[in-house]
């Protein structure tokens, strides 16, 4: 793009030329299966992401192997057993290195550390919703926040709450990613306790009508404390992007 823009400004190509090379630059087609953004970062802030889910291997190698050599990668949703399967036969550009999060089921490609500037919480109800926090967790870091964590804190103990909403109030997190199953209560608990912005995350953790996390779905949609917004079901992801840019609003 440098070099581009370099050469407009030199008057070696008209402004039409420079139009067409950047818009040449953005996107990257790799035969017939897939269209890769690769101006992603700069324009948006969030990483070359994707989703490994319902993906041939053979696939997902091509894009990852296409992807990293426009710079880093995020590989959502992607299990333990395809990742074994593949992570030989990723083919990274010199510096680039591998990262795989089993619990929050992200792989990241990177080749250098993240600066970590502003702080986001992240909150449980149960453990048997840590991998949705863990991506949001994930997420949120690779887009340069530090992310503060309480888990297994959610309204059948109450009580375990305070003491973690407290600390991340005093460490200055600027927004908070509340992760619950069930019932889905626990974001209404925690928007009327802190006057910081809410992301709301429901999980598919549940059984009868909370199957599938529905229940915990409409329960953060009606929520009667204010300043609540709902990502999808499981969309640990979403949520932590969302975070990060609230965060990232107040670094002057």
């Amino acid at each position: 793009m440098k070099k581009i823009l370099k050469k407009l400004m030199e008057g070696k190509i008209s402004l039409e030329e420079a139009e067409k090379s950047l818009k040449s630059l953005q996107i990257k087609e790799i035969e017939d299966f897939a269209k890769l953004d690769t101006c992603r970062d700069v324009r948006t802030g969030i990483p070359e992401v994707i989703f490994a889910e319902n993906k041939e291997n053979g696939d997902l190698i091509k894009i990852i192997n296409v992807a990293t050599r426009h710079g880093r990668v995020m590989v959502t949703k992607l299990n333990q057993e395809k990742y074994d399967i593949i992570k030989g036969q990723l083919n990274l550009p010199e510096g680039f290195k591998q990262e795989y999060h089993h619990r929050a089921k992200i792989l990241l490609i990177n080749h250098h550390e993240i600066e970590k500037k502003v702080k986001i919480g992240v909150i449980t109800a149960g453990t048997s919703d840590i991998p949705v926090a863990e991506e949001a967790k994930i997420t949120a870091e690779e887009m340069g926040c530090e992310a503060l964590t309480a888990y297994d804190v959610g309204v059948a103990g109450i009580h375990r709450l305070f003491s973690h909403i407290r600390n991340m109030i005093e460490e200055d997190v600027k927004a908070l990613v509340v992760v619950a199953g069930m019932e889905g209560a626990l974001p209404s608990v925690v928007a009327g306790l802190v006057d910081i912005p809410v992301i709301g995350v429901p999980t598919s953790i549940g059984y009868g009508v909370g199957k599938g996390g529905f229940t915990a779905l409409y329960t953060m949609l009606q929520s009667c404390a204010p300043g609540i917004a709902v990502v999808n079901i499981d969309n640990g992801f979403g949520a932590g992007v969302f975070a990060a840019k609230i965060a990232k609003q107040n670094i002057s």
